[in-house]
């Protein structure tokens, strides 16, 4: 008997592949759903910051300034802020499962190494996506409308930016093996550059050099696209320009499908590091 005989068809390893993916999915959608007090602090911070600084904020700095009210241009910079912690968790979890032994378990499974590691990343990016989209509760007290498409709109510029920040996390996770140390990174870089997205002041208002790490920053492009968003649906809430190339606002799709390149080329490097036996 031949190897291919006893192999099973490609349409049944392809089917198994989905259901190992979809298994992962539901498994971090589940612990979101167990997860009520955890979920609710995780909102706690940006919806302190939409409210409190954006309030007191909000009669200091005049509406011509940026465009629109201060809380209206806080809003995406908050909504980043709300999927970025949970999508960096990801990265995380799968340094602890490895110390804990879970992840040798994981990978006895009969799938892919990539597989496993691509339902690590839909799972976080939906955990993501779902916390975030928790946070458009409050668009009307920021003066936005409930429009659907607008709602829409944002949600799809969430999923994209929560994929991208996950992939990214995953693999600066595959190439560490201390948790120690990717907490030391992270506390080094995500305020800087969180700071550096546009999401609490104009990226015009930054010297020459700020402006140029801002146009290498993915949460700027993140911001970027939900704050066009906006204005795409509600013209008279357009804010001042953020990202920039050579003095000129790059088109939405572009930015887009940067920020998609980024999330799969960071992906497919972190899948080619898990793919490695240990």
């Amino acid at each position: 008997m031949t190897t291919s005989a006893v192999r099973p068809p490609a349409t049944t390893r392809l089917r198994g592949e989905l259901r190992a993916v979809h298994a992962l999915v539901h498994r971090d959608l589940l612990r979101l759903a167990s997860q009520h007090t955890h979920t609710a602090l995780m909102l706690i911070q940006p919806v302190l910051y939409l409210f409190v600084l954006g309030g007191g904020l909000a009669a200091l700095i005049p509406d011509a300034a940026l465009g629109v009210g201060y809380q209206t241009y806080l809003f995406p910079g908050m909504l980043m802020m709300t999927v970025q912690t949970p999508a960096i968790m990801v990265g995380i979890r799968l340094i602890t499962d490895r110390q804990s032994g879970y992840l040798r378990e994981l990978l006895m499974a009969p799938v892919r190494r990539s597989t496993l590691l691509l339902g690590s990343c839909a799972g976080g990016t939906a955990v993501a996506a779902v916390q975030g989209g928790l946070l458009l509760a409050f668009a009307g007290a920021v003066g936005l409308p409930y429009d659907p498409l607008l709602l829409a709109l944002l949600l799809a510029g969430m999923v994209l930016a929560s994929f991208t920040i996950t992939a990214l996390s995953l693999a600066l996770a595959v190439s560490l093996a201390r948790p120690e140390l990717f907490h030391m990174l992270l506390g080094l870089v995500m305020m800087p550059l969180l700071f550096l997205s546009g999401g609490f002041f104009p990226l015009a208002n930054l010297p020459g050099w700020a402006r140029t790490l801002a146009a290498c920053n993915p949460l700027a492009y993140g911001v970027d696209l939900l704050r066009r968003s906006i204005a795409i649906r509600e013209p008279r809430q357009t804010a001042v320009a953020g990202i920039e190339w050579f003095g000129r606002q790059p088109p939405l799709a572009l930015e887009a499908a940067g920020l998609l390149a980024i999330g799969v080329l960071a992906l497919l490097w972190a899948a080619h590091r898990f793919g490695r036996p240990e």
